[in-house]
């Protein structure tokens, strides 16, 4: 096989045919193959392949069992040592189901300067104003907190329509309580299915989309839940990785 010259590859009389312009992206595709990574590509880090983003956090419930956060706070991984920025616990489901693990989660994120949010799984057959009202019960917000978050994944026996005017209404009565919008998670499909127009697009998503490209939703999501498969030192179950869109400092925009 002839070995080719780069110097001889580039001289003026196939300049005159190709241009500076093409050699030049030539020679950066053969000398620095990478130049073209994308944030979908990915690093990896607790064993799974995370999308290039700076802010990364975790979403927990009594299923992780009782989590050293002390841990979680130092633990770094990969060769971009990543690190876990926020992390969203499970509050509250239905008219009275309080998370095992919560108080203890909410007072030990706090203490290790993990910025942290809390969520309610909305059960649809369920009165939605005693669902807010025991969310409230338990959630004392502060200083530095991410706004409640209502998780909404289930239609119910009643059908859409009575599934979207309780969740108006819990969101409604969240905001009122704790002066601050809430958040709605739930995943792609049934944002598409349910959730999307006018109805609820004052709100930000958080979007569950377990796939290496990023949600193709018709508006701007603010976190993307994009594996449930991700591994921590000392917590025996598989935990749920998410990216906040933006920086640290628009991160801190969002709290109250």
């Amino acid at each position: 096989m002839t070995k080719i010259s780069y110097v001889n590859f580039i001289n003026p009389l196939k300049v005159k045919y190709l241009g500076w312009k093409y050699i030049c992206i030539i020679l950066l595709m053969i000398l620095i193959p990478d130049l073209g990574l994308s944030r979908d590509k990915g690093r990896s880090a607790f064993g799974i392949t995370m999308p290039l983003y700076e802010i990364y956090g975790i979403d927990v419930s009594r299923y992780q069992e009782k989590i050293n956060w002390k841990d979680i706070a130092n633990v770094k991984s990969g060769k971009d040592s990543v690190k876990i920025t926020f992390a969203f616990v499970k509050a509250t489901e239905g008219q009275s189901l309080k998370d095992k693990y919560f108080n203890y989660n909410w007072r030990e994120t706090k203490k290790h300067n993990i910025i942290r949010g809390a969520y309610h799984y909305y059960k649809p057959n369920v009165n939605s104003l005693l669902q807010a009202a025991n969310f409230i019960r338990q959630v004392k917000l502060q200083s530095g907190d991410l706004p409640p978050v209502l998780d909404i994944e289930e239609v119910g026996k009643l059908g859409s329509d009575n599934m979207k005017k309780g969740v108006k209404k819990w969101l409604k009565k969240i905001e009122s309580h704790y002066g601050v919008k809430p958040i709605i998670y739930t995943n792609v499909s049934f944002y598409k299915k349910y959730l999307s127009g006018k109805d609820f697009e004052e709100y930000h998503f958080w979007i569950a989309h377990y796939t290496k490209n990023s949600p193709n939703v018709d508006f701007e999501w603010i976190f993307w839940q994009y594996s449930d498969k991700g591994v921590i030192k000392n917590i025996n179950s598989k935990v749920a990785f998410n990216v906040h869109k933006g920086t640290r400092e628009e991160l801190l925009t969002l709290c109250k």
